[in-house]
C-alpha cells in the first residue's frame, strides 16, 4: 500500500489537477509574488541557519528595486493625469473669458462663471484707483500704490511679475469678500496708460495654491485675462 506522505519530502503531495496545471504552465508561480516569497523562505528553512541563499536575497533586492520603480510610474502618470484635467480645466476658463460681449460682462462673469469652472472659491480683479479709468462694481479699486505691498507681503521688495502662490494672508481677506486658505497672485500689466492691476484666485483648500506648485497654467490664463481686459478698455 502507497504511503499518505511522499517520503522523500515528508509532505502530502500535490494534487495532480494541481501539479498538472503547474507543469503546463511554470511561469504562473513566476508570477505570483506571494508564493515566490514562500518558496525561497521554505528553500532558506530547509537550508538551515548557517546557509544564506544568495539568490533569494538578489531576489528580495530586486522585488524592492521593482516596488520603488512602480510607486515612481504611479507618480508619473498621475502627475501627468493631473496636468491634464488642470489643463482642461482651464482651457475652459479661457473660452468662458472670450465669450464675454463688454467690460461688464466680462468682469461681472469672473465670480459668478469663471470662478467655478477653475474649481476656485473666488476670483477678483483688482485696480489701484484711477477715477479716469470707467470700471465696472465688480472689480475692485485699491488705493494707489497698494498692490505692490499687497503681492510683496512682507518682503523688502516686490515681486515684480511674479505670479505668487500661498496661504492666505489676513492683508487680502477684504479682496476675496471671504475667508480662503490659499491664494493665487497674478500681476497684471496693462501698460503705461493704465494703473496697476491684479488678478486674485482663493481657494479653501489650503493645498491648492503652495509656493512649490508650477505657475505655467497660471501665467497662460493671466495671458489671455491681460488681452481680453486691455480689449474690453480700448472700446
Amino acid at each position: 500500500m502507497t504511503d499518505a506522505l511522499d517520503p522523500s519530502l515528508g509532505q502530502p503531495p500535490l494534487d495532480p489537477a494541481v501539479r498538472d496545471r503547474l507543469l503546463a504552465d511554470p511561469g504562473a508561480i513566476l508570477g505570483d509574488r506571494d508564493l515566490m516569497r514562500a518558496l525561497v523562505a521554505a528553500r532558506e528553512a530547509q537550508a538551515g541557519a548557517n546557509v544564506i541563499d544568495i539568490r533569494g536575497r538578489a531576489m528580495e533586492a530586486l522585488e524592492t528595486r521593482l516596488d520603488r520603480l512602480e510607486t515612481t510610474h504611479e507618480s508619473v502618470i498621475a502627475a501627468a493625469y493631473d496636468n491634464l484635467s488642470g489643463m482642461a480645466v482651464v482651457h475652459r476658463a479661457v473660452l468662458g473669458l472670450l465669450e464675454s460681449a463688454d467690460l461688464a460682462e466680462f468682469t461681472a462673469a469672473l465670480h459668478s462663471d469663471i470662478a467655478p469652472l477653475l474649481r476656485i472659491e473666488t476670483l477678483r480683479l483688482i485696480v489701484e484707483a484711477d477715477p479716469s479709468l470707467p470700471l465696472p462694481p465688480e472689480a475692485v479699486r485699491v488705493p494707489q500704490g497698494s498692490i505692490d505691498p499687497i503681492i510683496a507681503a512682507g518682503r523688502r521688495a516686490p515681486r515684480g511679475n511674479d505670479i505668487v502662490l500661498r496661504a492666505a494672508l489676513v492683508l487680502t481677506r477684504p479682496l476675496h469678500g471671504r475667508t480662503i486658505a490659499s491664494e493665487a497672485l497674478l500681476p497684471l500689466d496693462l501698460g503705461a496708460d493704465h494703473p496697476q492691476a491684479l488678478l486674485l484666485m482663493g481657494s479653501a483648500d489650503a493645498t491648492r495654491f503652495l509656493p512649490a506648485h508650477g505657475t505655467d497654467l497660471l501665467r497662460f490664463f493671466a495671458q489671455v485675462f491681460r488681452l481680453v481686459l486691455l480689449q474690453h478698455l480700448r472700446r
